[in-house]
């Protein structure tokens, strides 16, 4: 089982950006669920992530409307969210740094 740090930050998200809501509860779901041991087991689970630099990886909500990136330890099977945002917001950052 993950754990994910920090909900509240999906929850703070979501608060301002109700169309975003069920998305991001899905994820949360299935990745508090999940049993991701590489980059590569998620990748089973999300075809359509991309793996960034370390374990890093970026995630499409709502189609591609909205990305979310979450650092992962997953010796401990620890989640990080680094950044939610719309795709235009994710161009301006550099997710392997955030």
């Amino acid at each position: 089982m993950e754990r994910i740090f920090a909900k509240i930050t999906l929850r703070a998200y979501w608060e301002k950006h109700a169309e975003a809501e069920q998305h991001l509860k899905t994820w949360y779901d299935i990745a508090i669920n999940s049993d991701w041991k590489t980059p590569n087991n998620v990748k089973n689970t999300y075809a359509n992530t991309s793996i960034l630099k370390d374990n890093r990886i970026v995630f499409n909500t709502k189609g591609i409307a909205y990305r979310l990136v979450a650092k992962f330890n997953f010796q401990k099977q620890w989640i990080f969210i680094r950044f939610i945002g719309t795709h235009a917001e994710y161009n301006k950052i550099d997710g392997n740094i955030i």
